[in-house]
């Protein structure tokens, strides 16, 4: 009886490198974007004068989807830059627990029995405190 040989598959690497790999240095301003650096320094700071309540991510998404503006580092500059300078960063985990207690203090009100908000309000605070004390730290 021939057994005919079994071949081997031909191996292949496990990771290939990506050649097409976006770094900072590479990201450069398209043709079609005519905004300057100051112009979306100013739509970022009146954005935010609008809605306080806006985080750094959600500004971004509205400077892609209603402005055009893929990304603010094509210019140098991240949106938190522009609001520390300005004096109107919030960190962005702080904002969203301190909401989210807000959020549970109210459901606790109306809904007294509920035990598993209870403990979510005790861990969201102990969150809270722990990254109040890792912001007094930086």
């Amino acid at each position: 009886m021939n057994n005919p040989k079994k071949t081997k598959p031909l191996k292949t690497p496990k990771f290939k490198l990506l050649h097409n790999m976006v770094t900072k240095s590479t990201l450069k301003k398209p043709i079609w974007l005519k905004y300057t650096e100051q112009e979306i320094k100013e739509i970022i700071l009146k954005l935010i004068e609008k809605q306080p309540e806006l985080t750094c991510e959600k500004i971004g998404l509205v400077l892609r989807d209603n402005y055009g503006i893929p990304k603010t580092k094509i210019y140098g500059f991240s949106i938190s830059e522009v609001l520390k300078e300005a004096n109107k960063y919030q960190d962005p985990d702080l904002k969203n627990l301190t909401l989210k207690i807000e959020n549970l203090e109210k459901h606790l009100g109306k809904n007294h029995g509920d035990k598993k908000t209870g403990r979510s309000l005790i861990l969201s605070k102990a969150k809270l405190k722990k990254v109040v004390e890792y912001n007094q730290t930086k």
